[in-house]
């Protein structure tokens, strides 16, 4: 993890906008938060939580998040731009808060806001940008976490040391320090490793169980079987514990016992058999006897029962004669039945007809005899004849009818459109003043637009002064260092130039040396050219060669061509700066900052009005349309109200003819369709009586003839008249009925004579009675004794059966069972020592713990090293994997060793100083092992929050060497503290001032201070 920038708008102490380089601070490795006591240092480190996590440090939790110094429109906002497990992010969050309203008075609450964003070399638009990844507050904490690898509490303890927490891992219980090593060294894999091999343990116990309880019910099922048996074996029966090839023996004893049984039974049942067969022929032989006996007896009693009832039955079998000799006649009595029933129909009808008739001559005032044949068919043509005049009339009341709905029809067509006309007349009332107000508002908005394109190119131009002030002050720290350097070149290039005329100087002055070297004995001498050299003089100690002031004149011209490029170099600069400075405008980057934030701040008030600008141009538009609308149809509203007022007047002349005609053909009937209704009923009815009359007529012609064919139909029958005739007759139901009983009589009487000559019938009577009931009786006891044999000898055969089932059922499942006992011992073993059971792990430590020991132990080793410079040679921590008491976890305890006294003790033992250089090592060490471990998340950025008071000189001394050890592994180290001894040794500094409007962050260096 490594942070970048921090921005703070109206957070904790801080009212305006903060800006924290990070990169800038962690350059040199460790960086001092340093202010007077309650300025907001830690708040620095609460946004930082807050930023990943969306909550303050646990001690601070119920802490407000926004400022109390902030202005109401600002709004509550921090912004962490930092890298996760290689990937650039930055999270944006805002806590819930009141904001004033927008319009009217008072305030609204407005919600919380996360937004994460990640930096993509291709964000979509040709070029390198931020991505939004999630606007959840739940998927962009979660996602923080996992890239993280700790949740807030764990993130306090190893990264985030807040003032009173700092040694809560030193001296944590082994099951927090196990969860917080498990999150950051990802041994989740082990501990789902352990629970894996519980439950397979777990499912080899279920099936083991399972195999028990199948081979415990295979046993129930067998002493079930075995019945009475099973109480002879009792004794050798296996307990639920023993092993299966208990079960088989005891099956097997079972299984012998039944056999015997068996056979017994099958011997019992051959006896009952033999038994069985006489006593059924016996009972057979009585009984057929008894039944010939009771057969003649029945039928002798029957033939006397039947003669009896033909005797009394007499009277109805001559009934029955009569009946059929009435037969003859019977298919004309139907036709005769039937011109009966059709006369008086037929005079119903015309009876009916003719009340009808004189109810309609009444109804419609016809005057006018309506009795004979003669008069009705004279008012049958009046009646059609008025009927065809008043069918004319009708069409013209449809016509009077169609023209008054026409009329209701264009009255309300002209209201309606006088209606649409005052509607658009109140609508343009306040047309002209709308118009005009949405004209003002986007006129402000055009302006609020134009001054924020303008404030726009403003900003550009305050961020490139901006930049070009801090480029000028990066250049003049730049140039400080040209200047000197080109002082030390100068310095280099006059020592040179110096030593070079030194060297010339000596040599002229050892030249006569120099030229007696070269003299030859005999040679003339080029200075004076005698060839006698008398006193040659020697070379002194220091000689200067030839060579030595060549090496010299080649060294000042090297030292002039640095002090040239240096000249040259500092020159540039001196060139950039001022470029730099005369884009800046003169102005320092405070000031410039200042300007900005100003214009950014106006911007904001300016945004809201310039984005009116298109939906007022939009109502603009649509009100003048709408207006246009409303005039036209203003103006078709109009026109259509005069065009139906003139229709209206034209539907009234017509109207007022037809009822006139109207009048003269409807008479005294409230209608002419009334007044052809009643006529055109009259007509009819009278039709109807003329029909119905002509009816009956031919209904008494049918009858008389009808009744002349069934009276000679019944004389030839032997019948006096018809009334003699329909005495006889009977319903057909009655003569069937009659029919079937004499008939069966006759057949009884036929069957018991046939019955009484019978000679095994006759045979049988002469002998004595039989006796069935005692050869019965024993039949049924051999029954019984054989069914008792049956019974036994099946039950012994299924016994036998069932066994040999159970047995086979039983050894097929002592096979199946034997590789799941063996695999269920090795991986009850094996998950045994996973867990930490004290039968199989002597330590009492689980896979998991084992895990974390090995990187708890690696932790102290790396804590160790620094923890000795720390103090001195005399403190180290170790690792323990003793045993603990109670239910604790083995293997995660940490103990220090005092050196000077030569014992082990516990870290709670150490004073306050001692127990911070312990924390502040095994911290240290902690994010070193992490970091080097390959699944592990890099934890390149620690904060220090207070603790170095505790500390005296020559401790504070020990750790800040530590401390300044780490930029060798590129890390970053923030102390928060207001120890002035730190402030000469910490270089990058963020100095934090509080005032009475709110607090302000500012970067320094240790020589601002």
């Amino acid at each position: 993890m490594r942070l970048h920038r921090l921005a703070l708008t109206a957070f904790g102490p801080f009212a305006g906008t903060e800006l924290i380089d990070f990169d800038r601070l962690s350059a040199a490795g460790l960086f001092l938060l340093r202010g007077a006591t309650g300025a907001g240092k830690s708040s620095v480190l609460d946004a930082v939580c807050y930023a990943l996590y969306g909550e303050l440090p646990g001690t601070r939790r119920s802490n407000g998040v926004r400022s109390d110094h902030a202005e109401p429109g600002v709004r509550t906002e921090v912004v962490l731009e930092l890298t996760l497990g290689g990937r650039r992010l930055e999270v944006t969050r805002s806590p819930e808060q009141w904001r004033p309203k927008k319009r009217g008075t008072g305030l609204t609450p407005e919600k919380a806001q996360t937004l994460l964003r990640e930096w993509a070399a291709d964000a979509g638009q040709g070029g390198p940008g931020w991505v939004p990844v999630s606007r959840s507050h739940q998927e962009a904490g979660e996602e923080l976490t996992r890239l993280l690898g700790m949740n807030r509490e764990q993130f306090c303890q190893v990264v985030l040391l807040p003032q009173g927490d700092f040694a809560r891992f030193l001296r944590a219980d082994s099951k927090q320090r196990a969860e917080l090593l498990g999150r950051l060294f990802d041994t989740g894999r082990f501990d789902q490793l352990e629970r894996w091999t519980a439950e397979l343990r777990k499912q080899h116990e279920s099936r083991v169980q399972s195999g028990r309880q199948r081979v415990h019910a295979l046993l129930a099922r067998a002493e079930e079987a075995a019945g009475p048996l099973a109480a002879g074996a009792a004794e050798h029966r296996p307990d639920e514990d023993a092993p299966v090839s208990g079960a088989l023996a005891w099956a097997a004893l079972l299984r012998v016992d039944a056999a015997e049984r068996a056979d017994s039974a099958a011997l019992r049942l051959a006896a009952a058999e033999s038994a069985r067969a006489a006593a059924r022929a016996r009972l057979e032989e009585q009984a057929a006897l008894a039944e010939r006996q009771s057969r003649h007896q029945r039928a002798r009693q029957e033939r006397l029962r039947l003669a009896d009832l033909a005797a009394r039955s007499a009277p109805e079998r001559a009934r029955l004669d009569a009946a059929l000799a009435a037969e003859g006649p019977a298919p004309l009595r139907a036709p005769h039945r039937a011109a009966q029933a059709a006369l008086a129909a037929a005079g119903a009808e015309e009876a009916a007809r003719r009340t009808a008739l004189a109810a309609r001559a009444a109804a419609a005032g016809w005057t006018s005899p309506l009795d004979g044949p003669g008069e009705l068919r004279a008012a049958e043509g009046v009646l059609r004849a008025e009927t065809g005049r008043l069918e004319a009339a009708a069409a013209a009341e449809e016509r009077h009818g169609a023209l008054l709905a026409d009329r209701t029809r264009l009255r309300r067509k002209r209201e309606e459109a006088e209606l649409l006309a005052e509607d658009s007349r109140r609508w343009l009332e306040d047309f002209d003043e709308r118009l005009k107000q949405l004209q003002q508002d986007r006129e402000n908005a055009r302006e609020a637009r134009t001054e924020l394109a303008r404030l726009t190119d403003r900003q550009l131009e305050l961020q490139g002064q901006l930049a070009a002030a801090e480029r000028y002050l990066r250049l003049r720290d730049d140039r400080t260092a040209a200047q000197d350097a080109v002082r030390a070149r100068t310095d280099a290039a006059q020592h040179a130039r110096q030593r070079t005329l030194d060297l010339q100087e000596r040599r002229l002055t050892g030249m006569a040396a120099e030229l007696a070297a070269a003299l030859t004995p005999g040679a003339p001498c080029r200075v004076c050219g005698s060839p006698g050299h008398p006193a040659p003089a020697e070379p002194s100690a220091d000689q200067v060669t030839a060579e030595d002031e060549r090496r010299a004149r080649a060294a000042q011209h090297a030292a002039e061509a640095e002090l040239a490029d240096a000249t040259k170099q500092l020159s540039a600069l001196e060139a950039e700066a001022a470029a730099a400075g005369a884009a800046a405008g003169g102005r320092g980057t405070a000031e410039l900052t200042t300007a900005l934030r100003e214009l950014t701040a106006r911007q904001k008030s300016l945004q809201h009005a310039a984005e009116r600008w298109l939906p007022l141009g939009q109502q603009l538009e649509r009100l003048e349309r709408d207006g246009g609308a409303h005039r036209e149809q203003l103006r078709q509203a109009a026109e259509q109200s005069a065009r139906l007022s003139g229709q209206l007047n034209a539907l009234d002349a017509e109207l007022t003819d037809l009822a006139r005609r109207l009048a003269a053909a409807r008479g005294d009937a409230p209608s002419v369709a009334a007044r052809a209704a009643a006529v055109t009923a009259l007509s009819t009815a009278t039709t109807a009586v003329l029909d119905a009359a002509r009816a009956t007529a031919t209904a008494r012609t049918r009858l008389d003839e009808s009744t002349t064919a069934l009276l000679r139909a019944a004389r030839d029958a032997g019948f006096a008249d018809l009334a003699a005739l329909d005495a006889a007759a009977l319903p057909p139901y009655e003569l069937d009925a009659l029919r079937r009983r004499f008939k069966q009589l006759d057949a009884d009487l036929e069957l018991a004579d046939a019955q009484l000559a019978d000679p095994a019938l006759r045979a049988a009577a002469e002998l004595p009675p039989a006796a069935a009931e005692p050869a019965r009786a024993a039949a049924a006891r051999a029954d019984e004794h054989l069914a008792d044999a049956h019974s036994g000898h099946d039950r012994a055969r299924r016994r036998v059966a069932d066994l040999a089932r159970i047995g086979r059922d039983l050894a097929a499942l002592a096979a199946e069972l034997a590789p799941v006992l063996d695999a269920h011992a090795r991986i009850s073993r094996l998950a045994a020592l996973l867990a930490g059971a004290p039968a199989e792990n002597a330590l009492r430590m689980r896979l998991e713990s084992y895990v974390l020991a090995a990187r708890l132990e690696q932790v102290a080793a790396a804590a160790t090293r620094r923890l000795l410079k720390m103090s001195g040679g005399r403190y180290t921590l170790v690792h323990s994997d003793g045993l603990v008491s109670g239910t604790k976890r083995s293997g995660l305890s940490l103990h220090v060793v005092d050196a000077w006294t030569g014992r082990e003790r516990d870290t709670a033992t150490l004073s306050g100083g001692e127990s911070f250089f312990a924390s502040l090592a095994l911290a240290l060490g902690l994010a070193d092992v992490v970091t080097d471990e390959a699944g592990g998340m890099p934890l390149d950025t620690l904060f220090i929050d207070e603790g170095f008071g505790t500390l005296d000189e020559n401790a504070l001394e020990e750790v800040m060497d530590v401390l300044d050890s780490l930029r060798e592994r590129d890390r970053a180290v923030g102390i928060v503290s207001h120890v002035p001894d730190l402030r000469t040794r910490v270089p990058a500094q963020l100095l934090v001032r509080k005032h009475r409007t709110g607090s302000t962050v500012h970067h320094t260096t240790r020589e601002d201070t």
